[in-house]
């Protein structure tokens, strides 16, 4: 039984470490020599017109977030689909519930215009 609990401890401890050290290797190892040059900013080798730093609406943040949300529960229903004979009525019941779920949750991104794209 503890050799299950060490696995999982290594596993962990390494899943922690791995990206700690990928982050700290770039900034011990790389070369820190700044210059006027160096800290322009880049467009294809042309000099920039306008404001460099442009933001984003984060309404297409949610455009993406809603995407993958329905797109995530819409895999659910294939494997549903293909036994759904076998299932029963519960089952029935089940993906009924969660697909009510489903459009509570698009009328609501709907009604607080998370859909709307301009």
């Amino acid at each position: 039984m503890s050799d299950n609990f060490a696995a999982v401890g290594i596993l962990l401890i390494f899943a922690v470490a791995l990206p700690v050290i990928m982050m700290a290797m770039p900034w011990l190892l790389a070369p820190k020599k700044p210059h006027r040059e160096k800290l322009t900013t880049y467009e294809c080798g042309n000099e920039t017109i306008g404001r460099t730093w442009l933001g984003f609406k984060s309404n297409y943040f949610l455009y993406a977030l809603v995407f993958t949300a329905f797109d995530v529960e819409t895999v659910f229903l294939y494997p549903w689909a293909l036994t759904f004979r076998k299932l029963g009525a519960f089952a029935f019941i089940e993906m009924f519930i969660f697909i009510v779920i489903l459009l509570v949750g698009f009328w609501y991104a709907w009604k607080e215009g998370a859909l709307e794209w301009m």
